[in-house]
């Protein structure tokens, strides 16, 4: 829209009828390189619209036949006119009759007698606004369409890799987002240690002014008793702690998100296990955590001595995602629907326990919790492709499917699942070393 501007002429419609008012709005338009159209009454300067698009319209009040305020009505109704803006020109002083103009879509007065300085000011206001505001239009219009197009790219994409099992697409996306988080952590982690150091030496040097100016003047004392010098020295070091903490926590979930997808595309590489379970507890640690309607759910970690498996990393963190999310959603699940099974908040766990099998040359993880469990219908179909039992929207029914896959066809494993109702779900997981 501003290119459209700089190469169409601005044309501007002036509905008055009075002739003597339109010839002097008009040599002051034409004096700043604009276009004039005129109308003498609101009937005319409709239709006048209807073709001629002006880019704003200055609208008296007072007029024969409809007035203004019913012309403006009339050019907000229709869907060619209603972003026009719209300045009325009116003799009146009362306030009324101003907010009335600017209820019904005005944009601006403007008071008779006018000074064609303040016109044109007050049009130039406007032109850039609503230039402004096309353009701004303009632009969401454009990132709306590259963001449904992006959507609509992301559900194919997404199809695709579910249809051809291709998980570690995926994980290159989730990694890049593990190494964006990192680049500026690291530069707020470099900087807040030398932000703690100043600190303290602004401290220290405050301090040794107290002590060496123990009476100061009325000013400082005032200025003291404002900020409150004393909470701020005590408070300042626990924000800083405060904000160590954060940072820490960030680096953290950089690192999980990095480990959890591992790229693993053409090659399997030797991978310890554990730091994938690891990385997909940190992901899911604010689901982990308690919240008004529930406590904490517990992770239990028995595990032990593993040695490196050739597998494909960031498929086999897929695999732990979901198993582990399917169980938090079934204590949600059955924390909505008020379950009658007899589990305390406190009580819920899942642990997840690690062993090696020398004799097999395996290594085996079991997921356990003691949630709702399940009916043996529905165990016997966990593994089929589009089949849940949670409500529409809140699953797709693919998540186990694919781990089956990666399990057993892509690394001739086997995954085996044990349940009974009130009784929890176990998943085991045996990989070939």
């Amino acid at each position: 829209m501003i290119a459209d501007s700089l190469t169409q002429p601005i044309h501007i419609l002036l509905v008055d009828d009075n002739p003597n008012n339109l010839k002097v709005l008009s040599e002051a338009i034409r004096g700043c390189g604009w276009k004039a159209l005129m109308a003498t009454d609101g009937e005319s300067a409709i239709e006048q619209t209807e073709y001629a698009h002006p880019d704003l319209i200055l609208l008296d009040v007072m007029m024969p036949g409809i007035d203004g305020f019913e012309t403006c009505r009339r050019l907000k109704a229709n869907p060619h006119t209603q972003h026009t803006p719209i300045i009325f020109m009116t003799a009146l002083a009362d306030a009324t009759d101003k907010v009335k103009g600017l209820e019904i879509g005005a944009v601006d007065y403007i008071t008779k007698p006018f000074q064609q300085e303040e016109v044109i000011a007050r049009l130039k206001l406007h032109l850039k606004i609503a230039q402004l505001t096309r353009t701004l239009e303009q632009r969401v219009q454009e990132r709306t369409a590259q963001l449904t197009q992006s959507v609509r790219a992301l559900q194919q994409a997404q199809l695709q890799l579910v249809q051809s099992e291709k998980m570690s697409t995926l994980g290159q996306l989730v990694a890049g987002i593990g190494h964006e988080i990192n680049n500026p952590v690291g530069f707020i982690s470099g900087n807040s240690s030398h932000i703690e150091q100043y600190v303290k030496d602004l401290l220290r040097l405050l301090h040794l002014y107290q002590e060496k100016l123990p009476h100061p003047d009325e000013d400082i004392d005032e200025l003291i008793a404002e900020i409150d010098l004393e909470y701020i020295t005590e408070d300042m070091p626990k924000l800083l702690a405060s904000m160590a903490q954060g940072i820490n926590r960030l680096k953290e979930m950089s690192l999980s998100l990095r480990t959890f997808a591992r790229s693993d595309i053409s090659s399997k590489v030797d991978y310890q296990i554990h730091e994938g379970i690891n990385s997909t507890l940190m992901l899911l640690q604010h689901r982990l955590k308690g919240n008004g309607d529930r406590a904490n759910i517990q992770v239990i970690k028995q595990y032990a001595e593993l040695p490196p498996i050739d597998c494909y990393p960031g498929q086999l963190n897929q695999v732990f995602m979901n198993i582990i999310a399917n169980a938090i959603d079934a204590f949600d699940e059955c924390d909505r629907q008020n379950c009658a099974q007899q589990i305390t908040d406190s009580a819920k766990t899942i642990t997840i326990t690690t062993s090696v099998d020398p004799q097999k040359q395996n290594i085996s993880i079991c997921i356990e919790d003691n949630g709702p469990g399940m009916v043996p219908e529905v165990l016997a179909r966990i593994f089929e492709p589009s089949f849940t039992t949670k409500p529409v929207g809140k699953g797709t029914g693919l998540g186990l499917a694919i781990s089956y896959q990666i399990i057993v066809d892509k690394h001739n494993g086997e995954i085996n699942c044990l349940s009974n109702p009130s009784q929890g779900t176990s998943f085991t997981i045996a990989l070939p070393i």
